[in-house]
């Protein structure tokens, strides 16, 4: 079965995920004198709900993650370095969604020292449509020099909200460097990720393209080349993809029926293409109570 037939096969035979409710809210603002932008997502300002999500000093651009509730109105975060040791907190007493501003408190849990919190609302996206015209939306993944912006824009047929562009932009002086017109799921703060896909040493990255019924996703791969300094559309395929640097091979797995079809695919690349090298088809044994290879043709 080709990528191509393996995708549609996989949007066929499933629902899209697409229909499901995301929400980020976007603020600006500053800790003391420090110029912030916090983004959040998983839960509404007049929810007690877990949040998660991020800030960067705009004067580094360099994603910190922060987590934790907003509970009675109380909105109460809690950053981490790299490590996921916590660092320091937000507090802010009245979160409430209809806001426009905020002030609280930012604590160094490593110094005690105690500095105020001004937020202003950029955008909220709980429960209201995009306001106005497309909105940049950071991500958490970033590379030494760039971060990365997604372009959300309504869908013309659904009128959901999409990534209609990717942006890579210069840290510290906010210089877009490339940008990707994409067509794409909105999936978060997450949506992109940053790894070697074509297992040449240097980073690349991807974004969430869709997801399928069940674990079934698919991504875009855009793979850095060294020689012009730039990224470059990869034309990779396929669901699920894992990349396996130490034996320089890409995996896939292709999970339908609720589990009880599953096909596996193993790849080498060969001047940045996936060439296949082997195919696998495993079907339910209701005998056996697991999954038994089978011949490919019962997987198509």
């Amino acid at each position: 079965m080709s990528q191509l037939a393996k995708r549609l096969a996989a949007t066929l035979l499933g629902l899209s995920l697409s229909s499901v409710a995301m929400g980020q809210s976007c603020y600006t603002g500053t800790i003391g004198l420090l110029p912030i932008e916090l983004m959040l997502e998983d839960g509404g300002a007049n929810q007690s709900v877990q949040q998660q999500g991020m800030y960067v000093y705009t004067k580094f651009d360099t994603p910190i993650k922060v987590s934790g509730t907003l509970k009675h109105g109380a909105l109460t975060l809690t950053e981490r370095d790299s490590h996921g040791k916590a660092t320091g907190t937000f507090t802010v007493a009245a979160f409430s969604a209809n806001r426009a501003s905020y002030t609280g408190t930012w604590k160094n849990l490593a110094t005690g020292q105690q500095l105020p919190l001004v937020l202003t609302r950029r955008f909220d996206l709980w429960t209201s449509p995009m306001p106005g015209g497309p909105l940049e939306l950071r991500q958490y993944a970033s590379l030494p020099s760039i971060y990365f912006q997604e372009v959300l824009a309504e869908d013309a047929e659904t009128g959901n909200l999409a990534v209609s562009q990717v942006h890579l932009l210069e840290k510290k002086t906010d210089r877009l460097v490339q940008q990707f017109d994409v067509e794409c799921e909105r999936q978060g703060l997450t949506s992109i990720t940053v790894g070697d896909y074509n297992l040449d040493s240097h980073p690349d990255f991807a974004v969430f393209e869709h997801g399928y019924a069940g674990p079934n996703t698919a991504s875009l791969y855009f793979l850095y080349n060294p020689a012009t300094k730039r990224f470059e559309e990869s034309g990779f395929e396929g669901i699920s993809l894992e990349f396996d640097a130490a034996k320089k091979r890409i995996y896939e797995r292709n999970s339908c029926c609720a589990g009880t079809s599953v096909t596996t695919a193993v790849y080498k690349l060969v001047k940045n293409e996936m060439v296949p090298l082997e195919t696998h088809c495993y079907r339910w044994s209701e005998k056996k109570k697991r999954l038994v290879e089978r011949p490919a043709s019962e997987c198509q």
